[in-house]
């Protein structure tokens, strides 16, 4: 009896390995950039970074301009003690007491009652609000020395005011320890009438905004490329498919009259 083999069927012959079926796996992409390719994108979308810089810069200026100029008066007040004691170790106990003593005494400075007593003085026509909110004080490291700054759109209003708050909080201060050994405040340093306005500064402001403006440039030209799925090059089809690429087949469009 013999048998019969259908051509029908392929045969494969003993030992051999059977043939390895095309891969249908999707392509393995790789997104990392060189150093070239970070200035490429850089140059591609420099447009993108200038506007950005630009545009960022020239609102800084003319925020700035627009603005009305604020000057700033200061004062240094000193933390003392009547009678300090002769004692060397007793003094340095006092020394650092004070200084303790001068971080509560800065919160005496821009209290109400020292702008209420400052607009009663000068017979301004202000709030006590309005006072506290241009007036600023802050012990000077850990010293006895307390720096009290006050802004206001005329520079003689900001001299003027600094040095009010000064000689009432000096006397306020007196009057709550009237005693041999008590707390005392006195003006170690009096305000000047400044001749620069703190704020606005349009040059620092331009400064910042260019630094800004770069960096937000940069990162959004990167993110614009990162949405690009458009390729631009053999180069990169070849780099991120990891096939050889023969050939490109050229855009054609059909003339209006033609279709």
């Amino acid at each position: 009896m013999t048998s019969r083999i259908s051509n029908d069927r392929p045969t494969t012959p003993v030992g051999a390995q059977p043939a390895q079926a095309p891969s249908t796996a999707p392509f393995e992409i790789n997104y990392g950039l060189s150093l070239g390719e970070l200035f490429g994108v850089i140059r591609k979308r420099l447009w993108v970074i200038a506007l950005v810089t630009l545009g960022l810069m020239g609102a800084a200026i003319g925020f700035g301009l627009i603005q009305t100029p604020v000057y700033e008066g200061s004062i240094v007040i000193l933390i003392g003690q009547e009678e300090p004691t002769d004692n060397a170790g007793q003094l340095q106990g006092e020394i650092a007491g004070l200084q303790q003593i001068t971080q509560t005494m800065v919160e005496g400075v821009a209290s109400r009652p020292i702008a209420n007593a400052v607009i009663e003085r000068l017979g301004l026509q202000t709030t006590p609000g309005e006072v506290q909110k241009n007036l600023r004080a802050e012990q000077i490291g850990a010293t006895q020395f307390i720096k009290v700054d006050y802004i206001d759109a005329s520079p003689e209003e900001a001299q003027r005011i600094a040095n009010t708050v000064g000689e009432v909080f000096s006397e306020q201060v007196s009057e709550v320890s009237p005693s041999a050994s008590s707390i005392r405040a006195e003006v170690w340093q009096w305000a000047e009438v400044p001749d620069k306005p703190v704020s606005p500064k349009p040059r620092r402001d331009g400064l910042i905004a260019l630094a800004v403006g770069v960096l937000l440039g940069v990162a959004l030209a990167f993110l614009l490329e990162h949405l690009d799925d458009r390729w631009g090059s053999f180069e990169e089809v070849e780099r991120i498919l990891k096939v050889p690429a023969f050939g490109a087949i050229p855009e054609y469009k059909v003339p209006r009259g033609k279709e």
